[in-house]
C-alpha cells in the first residue's frame, strides 16, 4: 500500500484528530504510531461493550513502565468514554490518547467532557496538491482530493456513494432529521450556494422547507464536517461590507457529486464554483497546518466588489482572486485593485487557469496549478508570491 506523507504534525500529547470520513485519519495515525493500542468504535461488539460500561476502557489499556499511545477511532460514537479518558489523564504517567472523530455534533454538547484542556484539537483535511507525487488539476477538479477517492481504482463510484454513506450512517442512524428525503433535497438546494453567500431563505424556498429546518440542516452539515463557511474581512473597513458568510462544501469532488446538472445548468458556472472551492479547501488546510496565526476570510462590499480570499495574520496579508479562465483581462483584477486601494499593505494575487506568469494592471497573475503545488505549511503566502517576483 502506497502511504502518502501528510503535512499534519505528529501529535506528541493527547489530541482530538478531527476530519470528515475518508480523509485518512486512521491510516495516518497507524503510520505514525504502528505500536499504538487501537480501539475502533465502528466495531459493533467493542462499541456495545464500552457504551454499556465506559469503565471497561481501562481493561483495554495496558500500563507498562514506558508511555504508550492509545487511539480511539470515532470517539463521537461514545462520548461518555471521555470522562474515563479524563480520569486516566489525571493519573501519574498516563498514556497519550489520540481521539479521532468525523462528527463534532456530540462533542459540542454542553455536558460532554472535553478533557479540561488536556488535549489539543487538530483537523485533517483532504490531500493538498503539494502532498502528492503526481497531481492532475483537471482530474482533481472532478474527483476532489479525498484520500478515500484519490487512492481508489474507481474514484467516481466511491465519490457517488460517499454522501449516501454519510446520510445512512450519520443522519439516519442518529435520527438527526425526521425526513431523510427532505434532507437530501436540502443538500441539492444548498449545493447552488457553494462558493457563494449563504442565503438560507433562498435555500428554504428552493427545497420547500421552513427556514428553521434549513438552519438546523446547515448546522448538521457543519457538525458533520461536510461544509464550512468563510467570514467577511472587516478589519478597519473603509466601505460597507456584506454580513453573510460564504458557504463551501469541504471537498470539490463532494460538491460535484451533489450538485444537480441539467439543460439549464451552465457547465462554466459549475466549473467556476468548483475551482474556487478547490482553492478554498487548500487555503483552509494550509491555515490549519501552518504554525502561524494566519486566518482565512473573503471580502465583499455592498456595492458588489468582491475578493474571493483574504489571508490575514502577522506574517501574511494577501488578497487572492480566482478566475476559471485561461486569459486575464484588466476587468478581472478590478476588485483586487479596489481592495488594495483600501488596504495598501496587502499583496494582490490572481490565480487563473493559464500557464504563464504575468502582470495585469500591476497585479501578479499566477497559474493556479503552479500556486497550489507551491503551497505548503512551511511557507507563507507572501513568501510564495515573493518567489514569483524574484
Amino acid at each position: 500500500m502506497n502511504i502518502i506523507s501528510r503535512f499534519l504534525d505528529t501529535p506528541r500529547r493527547s489530541s482530538f484528530v478531527l476530519g470528515p470520513r475518508g480523509t485518512g485519519k486512521s491510516t495516518w495515525l497507524r503510520t505514525q504510531f504502528p505500536s499504538a493500542v487501537y480501539l475502533d468504535l465502528l466495531d459493533p461488539k467493542l462499541w456495545r461493550e464500552l457504551v454499556a460500561a465506559p469503565e471497561r476502557l481501562r481493561v483495554y489499556i495496558p500500563r507498562p513502565k514506558t508511555s504508550i499511545v492509545v487511539v480511539i477511532d470515532e470517539i463521537q460514537r461514545a462520548p461518555q468514554l471521555l470522562t474515563v479518558v479524563h480520569s486516566i489523564l489525571e493519573e501519574p504517567s498516563p498514556p497519550v490518547f489520540l481521539l479521532t472523530g468525523s462528527s463534532a455534533r456530540r462533542l459540542r454538547r454542553v455536558d460532554t467532557d472535553l478533557l479540561g484542556g488536556r488535549a489539543l484539537s487538530r483537523t485533517i483535511h483532504p490531500f493538498m496538491a503539494s502532498e502528492l507525487d503526481s497531481f492532475d488539476l483537471e482530474l482533481s477538479l472532478i474527483h476532489g482530493m479525498l484520500p478515500l477517492v484519490v487512492m481508489s481504482q474507481d474514484p467516481l463510484s466511491v465519490l457517488h456513494s460517499y454522501i449516501n454513506l454519510y446520510v445512512d450512517e450519520e443522519v439516519r442512524s442518529e435520527a438527526l432529521t425526521r425526513s431523510v428525503d427532505q434532507f437530501l433535497r436540502f443538500l441539492e438546494a444548498i449545493s447552488f450556494s457553494h462558493a457563494s453567500l449563504l442565503n438560507m431563505s433562498g435555500v428554504s424556498r428552493e427545497c420547500q422547507v421552513s427556514l428553521r429546518v434549513v438552519q438546523s440542516y446547515v448546522t448538521i452539515l457543519f457538525d458533520l464536517l461536510l461544509a464550512f463557511q468563510l467570514p467577511i474581512f472587516t478589519r478597519r473597513a473603509k466601505r460597507a461590507t456584506v454580513v453573510h458568510s460564504k458557504f463551501y462544501f469541504f471537498d470539490t469532488g463532494v460538491f460535484r457529486s451533489i450538485r444537480p446538472k441539467g439543460p439549464l445548468d451552465r457547465p462554466s458556472e459549475i466549473d467556476g464554483a468548483a475551482l474556487e472551492g478547490f482553492v478554498a479547501q487548500h487555503l483552509r488546510a494550509w491555515t490549519d497546518y501552518q504554525s502561524r496565526d494566519s486566518k482565512l476570510y473573503f471580502w465583499r462590499t455592498r456595492a458588489g466588489s468582491e475578493v474571493d480570499f483574504v489571508v490575514y495574520g502577522s506574517s501574511d496579508f494577501t488578497a487572492i482572486e480566482v478566475k476559471n479562465s485561461r486569459r486575464v483581462e484588466s476587468k478581472d483584477v478590478r476588485a483586487l485593485k479596489t481592495f488594495t486601494s483600501d488596504y495598501p499593505e496587502a499583496i494582490a494575487v490572481l490565480l487563473y487557469r493559464g500557464d504563464t506568469l504575468m502582470r495585469v494592471s500591476d497585479v501578479l497573475c499566477v497559474p493556479v496549478e503552479d500556486f497550489l503545488l507551491n503551497l505548503t505549511p512551511a511557507k507563507t503566502i507572501v513568501s510564495i508570491v515573493q518567489e514569483y517576483l524574484d
